[in-house]
């Protein structure tokens, strides 16, 4: 649903809900920021977000150049480069050649970093089972549906405001 299709949805819907909900996004952002929802025990806060998110998505998608890699997680090719070079220098990340073109480097996540990102994910794991422990299993879908379709919502928002779209 595009804003200029639609009328103001704080004059349409219910402002009292809306401030409600834009408070609780503010709260979890800034909570989950403190925290980083870096899991439980030793592993608690012990890898960054921008560390994870890379890790995480070479781990997902395979070995891939910079370009593609930011391409992949909307961000910029230079802020790539900066936060993989540390992951490379603690050997969590490789650089090797490209199978086809030998001058193009590929990142590759490495032995060592693919059992980082598993230590990481099973704390972070135990942490929502922690988090969630009394709901029911409806509701941690139902929260994980909608916590994916909002996150989808301001992926599309960012990818349109990159464009110059309203």
């Amino acid at each position: 649903m595009s804003m200029d299709m639609t009328t103001d949805l704080t004059a349409v819907g219910d402002t009292g809900l809306l401030d409600t909900l834009q408070h609780e996004v503010a709260l979890f952002a800034r909570r989950a920021e403190q925290t980083r929802l870096g899991g439980v025990g030793q592993v608690r806060n012990s890898m960054d977000r921008a560390a994870y998110l890379l890790l995480n998505r070479l781990d997902k998608e395979g070995p891939m150049g910079v370009k593609a890699l930011a391409a992949s997680m909307g961000i910029d090719s230079s802020t790539v480069t900066r936060q993989v070079a540390p992951l490379v220098d603690t050997g969590l990340v490789k650089r090797t050649s490209h199978p086809e073109d030998g001058r193009a480097v590929v990142l590759q996540l490495s032995p060592r970093g693919q059992a980082r990102l598993e230590e990481v994910r099973a704390s972070r794991r135990q942490l929502m089972a922690e988090l969630t422990h009394d709901w029911a299993p409806e509701e941690r879908e139902a929260f994980c549906a909608l916590l994916t379709r909002f996150n989808g919502a301001l992926s599309a928002r960012m990818a349109g405001h990159d464009r110059g779209d309203s």
